[in-house]
């Protein structure tokens, strides 16, 4: 069984078919149509949902966490001990919520087929920042599609309902849904079952474990954000699922004096400060990883685990000298992060064997990182190349290089005759060149519809060359960037 909160009212749910999404089971479970399918793959941010969980700050002050959601990737097992708000829930006593107040006033709703999912974005915005700048509201919304081209009236209703907003009746409510949350907050191992299908939802890496070794041929859960689009893309049905999202072990972040250790279930977005705090060139990044939807869902372990040769953190960790626990029963080892991709979506990983946690170094002030993602769009797109750059310099000369890059090759993967190239060389414009034209050895890159081959290699090329000119001349410094 699982329970969680619909708003105020206690959900307990023993037999649904674990491939549910929460968007099917509001509009066909419990007659909630107000969240829309636009796309099933969480690009256009119609399902937009929040889900609020308990939190305890460093001082032990209890709150709740307001997340945005897409609610077409998300199966129903991850509501287990968590609050679900659709925009259903906004409205209170007759009267519309600030945020939706603020849509009409602004007009901000054109045919409408959006405008739930806004209202949601804003709804989240609004719980988290309590006067967003335009940065903090176009990053809030950038998940979120309007085919109608109403974006600067949507704006407009960000600033007006997020500056000097009002307590609502989640504010009133939050002693009373505290204790609630506190009451359903699980104790043991949970499951949905439908007979022929079922879902796990272990609460520690032991049971984890014990269940993987049970059922190794279980999918792994943690976001969602790929595994679902096996369901509601491709209709493939899921038999077993193991959802590693209340594994709180799997959740932490833990800095030491040289390396951060990051718990493999931590969301994208949770993993934002930390690294942007050593790296800001992967800050960056992430602010551009797909939507705060989908960073508020995908994990760190997840983008490592699903071994596309197109995500994003890959070629970042690598090129930091990144490691990942590795986990099976009771026994673990550390592998390198450059050694854990084999082939095109195959792994080191062995059976019933999962990513634990991800040891990233800490920052030095001797290496010099920069990171670079090409694509067509700046928000919400995938990586057409993604390049990152980590040299020591000693007097003048390249001490040590690692050069790695993603959209390259069938896996993320190391330049190693660009690095050949820079190593023992002075870091000069003779010696850039030469590591340019050593990456026609490193990669034969494919044509596809994000770029061709050519594009690819010669991006490369000039993103070696802009991490150059950048070092001589950092008043210039762009960081990551987009190419159309």
């Amino acid at each position: 069984m699982i329970q969680f909160l619909l708003n105020q009212e206690l959900r307990s749910e023993h037999a649904l078919d674990p491939n549910l999404t929460v968007l099917n089971y509001l509009r066909d479970h419990v007659g909630k149509p107000g969240t829309k399918e636009g796309c099933a793959s969480g690009d256009c941010g119609a399902c937009t949902v929040v889900v609020g969980e308990l939190q305890t700050d460093d001082d032990g002050r209890e709150h709740i966490r307001y997340r945005s959601l897409n609610s077409c990737l998300t199966f129903v097992s991850s509501l287990h001990g968590k609050q679900l708000i659709s925009v259903e829930d906004l409205k209170h006593k007759g009267e519309l919520h600030s945020v939706q107040k603020a849509m009409v006033e602004c007009h901000g709703s054109q045919c409408g087929f959006c405008t739930p999912g806004f209202v949601m974005s804003l709804f989240a915005l609004q719980k988290n920042s309590d006067a967003p700048d335009h940065a903090k509201a176009h990053e809030a919304l950038a998940g979120n599609l309007c085919r109608c081209t109403g974006y600067r009236p949507i704006l407009e209703a960000a600033e007006q309902s997020c500056c000097g907003k009002q307590p609502d009746q989640f504010d009133t409510r939050e002693a009373d849904t505290i204790a609630r949350l506190k009451a359903i907050a699980p104790t043991d191992i949970g499951e949905l079952n439908s007979g022929d299908k079922r879902c796990l939802v272990p609460l520690t890496v032991a049971d984890l474990a014990d269940l993987y070794d049970a059922y190794p041929q279980a999918r792994l859960l943690a976001g969602g954000t790929d595994l679902a689009l096996e369901v509601t893309q491709f209709h493939r049905t899921l038999p077993v699922m193991i959802y590693v999202g209340n594994v709180a072990e799997m959740k932490r972040i833990e800095r030491f004096d040289d390396r951060l250790e990051i718990g493999a279930a931590t969301a994208l977005s949770d993993c934002y400060e930390a690294l942007n705090a050593e790296y800001p060139d992967f800050g960056e990044l992430l602010h551009r990883f797909a939507s705060l939807q989908i960073r508020n869902q995908g994990t760190l372990g997840g983008n490592i685990g699903n071994a596309s040769p197109i995500g994003d953190s890959p070629p970042l960790l690598i090129a930091l000298g990144a490691q990942i626990v590795l986990c099976k029963g009771e026994t673990r080892r550390t592998l390198a992060l450059e050694d854990y991709f084999i082939d095109y979506r195959v792994t080191a990983r062995q059976e019933s064997e999962f990513i634990e946690k991800i040891i990233v170094p800490r920052a030095s002030v001797e290496k010099l990182f920069r990171a670079y993602k090409v694509s067509k769009r700046l928000d919400d797109d995938i990586s057409a190349v993604c390049a990152a750059f980590n040299i020591r310099l000693e007097n003048g000369v390249v001490a040590e290089a690692r050069v790695a890059f993603g959209g390259m090759a069938a896996i993320p993967k190391r330049a190693a005759a660009c690095e050949a190239a820079l190593l023992g060389s002075p870091f000069n414009n003779a010696t850039v060149e030469r590591a340019c034209a050593a990456l026609g050895e490193d990669f034969t890159p494919l044509s596809d519809f994000r770029a061709s081959k050519e594009y690819r290699l010669l991006s490369a090329q000039n993103l070696l060359r802009k991490y150059f000119i950048e070092l001589q001349t950092p008043h210039i410094e762009t960081r990551v960037t987009a190419y159309v």
